[in-house]
């Protein structure tokens, strides 16, 4: 029976039984504590936040030797002196949480950097082991690490460890045992100058750990670092490799996604037929299946394959340890918009969810700096939105008929459109920093992890159970009844048409004006709980048909748009207004979560809203004037 604890703070301690110890895990930014937690803890973790601020925390379950241990994930840290928000809830958990046993997590390969931290525990708690870990990594640069020594330096067990392969895992959790079983009576220390810590930890690296002269993998990361981080080839690399990263995601999603749309739509029938011939009434399968099933079988369709493709990618680069060098690139962009450079993170997060990118928000220690990437996160085309992008480039711009040419140039016109959602985020930042949100930007350390081989199967397995299937369920959930509405609209007829034309055409002159028509606003405003079903709503509509459709193939679907008054003017502003307009639902509800304020979600709404009509004005307003419309 899991038992709720609180500790001073008001954290809740989820034991599951009164026996169980609690652990608290701790140590600096990028040393590998995570993947000791999950490796540890596996699937039986809780998440939230501390209470009273937007940093995460997570607790995990795990059993050694017939006892439960619960963890707790402390936020990465350098200092227990509280200049930021992570730090202060790791300080105050060890002072008032009273955990069991204290574990800090260190990296073999710049080991004296870690020790401050230490011994600041160290002057807390003597309960504590000290974990080496990427002692595989530190092999590789040439640092070795005397355990034994730095054991007796300190006063406190330190176990060795690789925890990317799970090495020294039960070697620790041995010594928690151990210390749980008789923890050592509190002593005395005195209290520490800054200054002298900062020199005791450079005494003891020096005792603990040697060098050999030369390394290989010391000079290919620099090497590499020069390269990736270089003001005159770090941004054309960084472009490249997301040319790349669309152009297979492009490439490999358009067959399993027709074959998926096709099984499912099949099946739908199925289930259709059977269920009348059960005796229920005509309108309730219609409304199940042509409401429901088919708006949830469109977005898992659409959105399925590209995710499987692109987390998988991403989670790559990022296992590889180039994302950091990517925020390290754009660092000085957002701080010259008044912004914080972890933004960047944030807004690679947006590529696969908007609301993920908004979540990750929590990194960045200032408020203000915090709003503003919240606020600008929905300028990054989400993967709802992609699919969008791209079939309406290859129908109007790079033609339908397929092809490795075709591919290429679909993917660069992709870049581009993802290039102008950043020239955008960066534009408004500023203006927000320079208006509603007045400040200096903070300064943060971004620390380099070395590059390391990628572990592709933790990394498939990791990107299609932590990410695709977790975006995958939210949008399906906020699907499902908005199908129904859309149902409904279709189906619900007032003087000779439906509800859905009479909307469309009362938003049709308005939508004129910006390139537009009635029935594509109609359907932005619709899709607002999954921007997936845009296209299916857009093709209802023109057909008047009472349920989502999809056609055969991109060539007859050009084929209706055009019948409808579409033209290349309407396509480009179609695209830009998709990429800048209003979040998801999905997205708000997080956005009103994170930052509190319903104030500030109706402006998440309305800034990429305005901007987006304005773009399309100018756009459309300048093709006619050049008569080119």
């Amino acid at each position: 029976m899991e038992q709720s604890n609180a500790v001073p703070g008001g954290l809740a301690i989820k034991k599951r039984e009164d026996s169980d110890r609690v652990i608290a895990l701790c140590g600096n930014p990028n040393v590998g504590k995570s993947t000791i937690f999950n490796a540890l803890t596996n699937l039986h973790q809780h998440t939230g936040n501390w209470p009273g601020k937007t940093v995460a925390n997570a607790q995990g379950y795990c059993r050694h030797k017939e006892r439960g241990y619960l963890l707790v994930d402390l936020p990465g840290c350098y200092s227990l002196q509280a200049h930021s928000a992570e730090e202060e809830a790791a300080r105050d958990f060890l002072l008032s949480g009273s955990p069991d046993c204290t574990v800090a997590v260190c990296d073999a390969t710049c080991l004296e950097r870690n020790l401050n931290l230490v011994l600041q525990v160290l002057e807390l708690t003597p309960n504590l082991i000290v974990c080496v870990n990427l002692l595989d990594e530190a092999k590789r640069k040439g640092v070795r690490v005397d355990l034994a020594k730095l054991s007796e330096l300190l006063g406190t067990p330190v176990v060795g460890a690789s925890a990317r392969d799970g090495k020294g895992l039960s070697e620790l959790m041995d010594e928690v045992e151990k210390l749980c079983h008789e923890p050592k009576p509190p002593r005395e220390l005195p209290e520490t100058d800054p200054e002298m810590r900062v020199h005791q930890a450079q005494w003891i690296s020096e005792a603990a750990v040697s060098l050999e002269p030369q390394n290989r993998s010391i000079s290919r990361d620099r090497k590499l670092d020069r390269i990736l981080t270089s003001p005159l080839t770090g941004f054309p690399i960084m472009l490249l490799l997301l040319l790349g990263i669309f152009w297979l995601t492009i490439t490999g999603a358009n067959y399993p996604s027709a074959l998926l749309s096709e099984g499912l739509f099949w099946l739908g029938a199925r289930i259709r037929d059977r269920v009348i011939s059960l005796g229920a009434p005509e309108w309730r399968p219609g409304r199940v299946r042509d409401g429901i099933y088919r708006t949830l079988s469109g977005v898992v369709a659409v959105m399925l394959p590209p995710m499987a493709i692109f987390f998988p990618l991403f989670t790559l680069l990022e296992d590889f340890g180039y994302l950091p060098r990517v925020a390290f690139n754009l660092d000085r962009c957002f701080k010259s918009c008044g912004a914080c450079g972890k933004q960047a993170l944030t807004t690679c997060m947006g590529f696969g969810c908007n609301a993920a990118g908004v979540v990750g928000c929590r990194i960045i220690d200032s408020p203000r700096e915090r709003l503003i990437a919240m606020l600008t996160n929905n300028f990054v085309p989400c993967n709802g939105r992609l699919p969008m992008l791209i079939s309406l480039i290859t129908m109007f711009f790079v033609g339908a008929a397929g092809g490795l040419g075709a591919s290429v140039l679909s993917s660069a016109m992709l870049v581009g459109l993802i290039a102008l959602g950043l020239l955008m985020t960066l534009a408004v930042s500023k203006f927000l920093s320079a208006t509603l949100l007045k400040g200096v930007p903070s300064s943060f350390t971004l620390e380099l992890p070395p590059y390391r081989r990628p572990q592709l199967g933790k990394v498939i397995v990791r990107s299609i159970f932590d990410r695709t299937l977790f975006v995958l369920g939210r949008a399906a959930s906020v699907a499902a009844p908005a199908g129904l509405i859309i149902w409904l609209l279709a189906n619900i007829h007032a003087g000779g048409d439906t509800l859905l034309a009479h909307c469309a055409g009362f938003l049709d002159p308005f939508a004129r004006v910006f390139g537009l028509d009635g029935v594509i606003l109609l359907a932005f405003i619709l899709g607002l709980p999954a921007n997936e079903i845009v296209i299916p709503l857009i093709i209802m509509a023109y057909l008047s048909q009472g349920s989502l459709v999809e056609l055969s193939d991109l060539t007859a679907l050009r084929s209706l748009l055009i019948d409808n008054g579409w033209t290349w003017v309407t396509a480009l502003c179609v695209m830009v207004f998709s990429l800048m307009h209003w979040p998801c639902s999905t997205t708000c509800l997080t956005i009103k979560k994170e930052s509190g304020s319903w104030k500030w979600t109706a402006a998440a709404v309305a800034i990429p809203t305005v901007c987006g009509l304005i773009l399309c004005f100018l756009i459309a307003n300048a093709c006619r004037l050049l008569g080119i419309a």
